[in-house]
């Protein structure tokens, strides 16, 4: 079973906007909870116990590969990467994309559908539209699956 103490929050934060970010140490903060940001450039945190960020080399999938090596089963991870987060579900562990949708083990596939098809398109020469702008309705959504996910984790020990 995992507990408060035992959990940790990953973050792909090569990617990840900064006003989820400050959500995420929020919560880290109030809530006590080891949080890992990884990214292949310098990421500022705040000054913390509970808070980190690892930097790691460039290269394709590095931060990735990082996070699935370190994570452990029942950790969050918080990804807009639907590769990384079918890694995470895979390994045991819960993908939050930063508009507050989690990945599981029931939605992934069709999320990676989605994705390889957009990819094969783009590669054709077709011209997608990547995602809207991130909102304030899309942090607020982030902000409350975030605030539900671990409180109902902090009620289970």
């Amino acid at each position: 079973m995992t507990t408060l103490q035992s959990f940790r929050i990953w973050v792909d934060a090569d990617a990840c906007p900064n006003a989820v970010k400050e959500i995420i140490f929020r919560a880290a903060q109030r809530r006590e909870i080891a949080t890992t940001l990884v990214a292949n450039q310098f990421i500022r945190v705040p000054k913390s116990k509970f808070i980190k960020s690892i930097q790691v080399p460039s290269g394709f999938d590095v931060a990735d590969d990082t996070i699935v090596a370190n994570m452990q089963a029942g950790d969050l991870v918080i990804t807009a990467d639907i590769p990384l987060a079918s890694e995470v579900i895979a390994t045991g562990g819960t993908a939050l994309n930063p508009r507050g949708t989690f990945y599981d083990r029931d939605n992934i596939a069709r999320h990676l559908a989605r994705r390889n098809r957009l990819e094969e398109l783009r590669s054709t020469g077709t011209v997608t539209d990547g995602p809207p702008p991130l909102g304030k309705a899309e942090i607020q959504t982030f902000a409350n699956q975030l605030d539900r996910f671990l409180t109902r984790l902090a009620q289970q020990t």
